[in-house]
């Protein structure tokens, strides 16, 4: 009797343990399971805000292009420094993009190389941007896929000759050894323009394609008679044949101007006088398109936008450049649009 009386004890003192047992393990157990929920909840909030930041600044920064091609023009032309400028401000206040000014055939090749995608900024005179757009003149088919950024400064058509050439109007370019510029470029699109409107064509000339730096080398060694240079003024590479030479710039005549603003809007009539260069006595009528900086549309908004901010923010630097860059401000940089404004650049302006 005992026995049992013991065995009853012993069983009922267990089911007593284990159930005490039980009970202290349940309360360890949603003690711990709301402390792993609260630090659960807090690291799903720390790791979802972080989250947000990374959307905000991959969203901020989305389709950037680091690396940034500016074309420009020839060494000796003016499109090169203002363009190198603008690319080293680019590279040192627009943070994490590097750009880098390339020497090209200009105009005419910068549209073209946006619109195929090679380079991101170009410099194109306004009736090239224009033409571009329409596919008309030099363009058997529209060339798009960029837009305008703003405009900087007229474009001089210089028609360059020595002062002893004989050379006095532009009918006497007839039989004579002519630079009309680079194949291509804004330049020859000028020079056939000019020659059409004096019934002169390549049959009537010896044509040679030439940038600004070797017409005016060739212009000293007499290997040409004359050279058409379409730049702001002055000219770095006139400027050098001045120096050397007594030079002539031939003047179109009034009847002839008219004829051609009247058939090409974006000319306008340009006087230089004899302070323009070294060596150069006298003065000159002629006519300029304008000069502007165009952008690939594949650029984002933003990035355009930060781009066209750091320049202006940074304006010395152009006009340090050249002279030329003094041409560049807030209140002048629409003026002669020939296309629509990229976004970015339209957001700028709108915010002055």
């Amino acid at each position: 009797m005992k026995k049992y009386s013991l065995l009853i004890i012993f069983f009922l003192v267990g089911i007593v343990l284990v159930a005490c047992g039980n009970g202290a393990g349940d309360v360890k157990d949603d003690e711990g399971n709301e402390e792993a929920q609260e630090e659960t909840s807090e690291d799903q909030a720390t790791e979802e805000e972080e989250a947000d930041t990374e959307t905000d600044e991959a969203s901020s920064a989305e389709g950037w292009v680091e690396d940034i091609t500016v074309l420009t023009g020839g060494e000796a032309g003016v499109y090169f420094p203002l363009g190198v400028a603008m690319a080293e401000i680019i590279s040192e206040h627009v943070d994490g993009v590097t750009a880098t000014g390339i020497s090209s055939g200009a105009s005419v090749v910068n549209a073209n190389e946006l619109s195929d995608g090679q380079a991101h900024f170009g410099l194109v005179q306004n009736d090239i941007a224009y033409y571009a757009h329409e596919g008309s003149q030099m363009f058997e088919e529209v060339v798009d896929g960029f837009s305008g950024v703003f405009t900087i400064y007229p474009e001089t058509i210089q028609i360059v000759t020595l002062a002893d050439s004989g050379i006095e109007t532009v009918e006497d370019l007839v039989g004579k050894r002519v630079a009309v510029g680079d194949v291509g470029s804004g330049t020859e699109a000028n020079a056939n323009q000019i020659l059409a409107a004096h019934d002169i064509t390549y049959d009537d000339i010896n044509e040679e394609w030439m940038d600004f730096g070797d017409a005016s080398t060739n212009l000293q060694d007499g290997n040409i008679d004359a050279a058409f240079v379409t730049a702001g003024t002055p000219t770095g590479s006139i400027q050098e044949l001045a120096a050397s030479a007594d030079i002539k710039i031939v003047s179109i005549t009034e009847d002839k101007i008219d004829e051609i603003v009247e058939e090409y809007p974006y000319y306008t009539k340009v006087e230089l006088d004899e302070n323009t260069y070294e060596n150069f006595d006298a003065t000159a009528t002629t006519i300029a398109p304008q000069s502007m900086l165009i952008v690939s549309d594949d650029l984002p908004e933003d990035q355009v936008y930060e781009i066209v901010k750091a320049i202006f923010d940074n304006i010395d630097a152009m006009e340090n450049a050249h002279e030329r860059g003094k041409d560049l401000t807030i209140d002048t940089a629409q003026e002669g649009m020939s296309i629509d404004l990229h976004p970015g650049a339209q957001r700028f302006f709108d915010e002055q």
